[in-house]
């Protein structure tokens, strides 16, 4: 594990389409899907990983909280499979049933989307508003699983509070630190290391 934080893709980048099987369902999820909401969460997890372990109560509370809001939320694991069986498509369908999450789960095998979001780390989070441009990518909070600090979501959570509310989300953002994405060997993007 090398301990690595966002690249901090810059405010306002427009969200970059995928396409991707959700792995309970196996159906193919899109931007396309979300279109009917006025904000979209993203967020790069992974099962193995003890900084997602640390905060998962929360992410399943997130997706508990924002069920029934303008909030879509879209959980992606691009994680290389081979090396990491638990992060594999069967492994993350028992993971979403056993979490009981209440969001979309995909599985980025290409890791070409997690590419496109200059995703970095587990969790690596991004928020989007209604006209999908980036508005908030960094922390969950400022828990990390040695320091002792409760888990509150309160970083994201303050985000998407102002996306919903239509008012602008502040500049100052601090990165999510994590596990660094499994890249496939030979796939590592340029921004890796």
């Amino acid at each position: 594990m090398a301990l690595t934080a966002s690249t901090m893709l810059p405010l306002g980048t427009k969200a970059p389409d995928f396409n991707l099987p959700e792995v309970v369902s196996g159906k193919g999820t899109s931007l396309s899907t979300f279109a009917d909401k006025k904000a979209l969460l993203v967020m790069f997890i992974c099962r193995h990983c003890p900084f997602v372990k640390h905060i998962q109560k929360e992410l399943v509370q997130l997706g508990k909280d924002y069920f029934t809001s303008d909030l879509a939320i879209v959980a992606i694991s691009a994680n290389d499979a081979k090396n990491y069986p638990d992060d594999a498509p069967e492994s993350l369908q028992a993971f979403a049933t056993e979490q009981g999450l209440n969001f979309t789960l995909c599985y980025d095998e290409s890791q070409e989307t997690a590419k496109a979001y200059t995703a970095a780390c587990t969790p690596d989070f991004f928020v989007f508003d209604d006209q999908r441009q980036l508005v908030y990518r960094g922390q969950l909070d400022d828990s990390r699983p040695s320091n002792g600090k409760p888990v509150t979501g309160a970083d994201l959570r303050a985000a998407i509070e102002a996306v919903l509310a239509g008012k602008p989300v502040t500049g100052e953002q601090k990165p999510s630190v994590g596990c660094n994405i499994k890249w496939k060997p030979g796939n590592q993007p340029s921004y890796f290391g």
